[in-house]
């Protein structure tokens, strides 16, 4: 049985974070590119780090698999392209964390410790910082461009944008500047 099993199409990142992992006396698998359910379910691992676009695959289809093989073990969503709305899917779906790219690797070991009691909820302290505005109009294009199903065209006119500065828009990275709530 292995500590942690990586599950991702970038090949340079899974093996960076399994060798930093195995540095820290952790037993990791990797599977690199999609993977069938039937691939996924041969790996038993403790821990299931997912990214969320695995090429043309969602990552959210593995969790449901995942849980019901095996209930007990810890499933933590990792991703470049975050929004509200894919966090929320992946919460109702068993997930038990959702972490961004590029992702810290003390908050990254912080999840994989963490006890299955305190899973799938906001953990026992809410966040105390609220979103900035430009947190927030991000979010907001994320999940209009999930309610469009990836579709930039219908996003851009939903938006009222021109389909250009949406493009612009979703190269950025989330932005993280937060406002401490007073």
């Amino acid at each position: 049985m292995y500590d942690v099993c990586l599950i991702d199409d970038d090949e340079i990142l899974l093996r960076t974070l399994a060798r930093r992992l195995t540095q820290q006396d952790l037993k990791v698998a990797t599977l690199q590119g999609p993977v069938t359910e039937q691939q996924l379910l041969q790996i038993t691992a403790h821990c299931y780090l997912i990214d969320l676009r695995i090429a043309e695959q969602s990552g959210l289809s593995l969790i449901t698999p995942l849980r019901q093989a095996y209930p007990a073990c810890r499933i933590i969503m990792l991703t470049g392209f975050a929004s509200i709305a894919t966090a929320v899917q992946a919460v109702k779906l068993g997930a038990d964390d959702y972490l961004t790219k590029p992702v810290d690797f003390s908050a990254l070991l912080q999840s994989l410790s963490a006890a299955p009691e305190n899973s799938n909820a906001a953990q026992a302290t809410p966040d105390t910082t609220l979103l900035s505005p430009e947190q927030l109009e991000w979010e907001h294009i994320q999940r209009t461009l999930e309610q469009f199903d990836g579709n930039v065209s219908h996003t851009a006119r939903a938006l009222g944008m021109h389909r250009r500065t949406l493009q612009r828009k979703l190269l950025k990275r989330r932005p993280e500047k937060r406002i401490e709530e007073i």
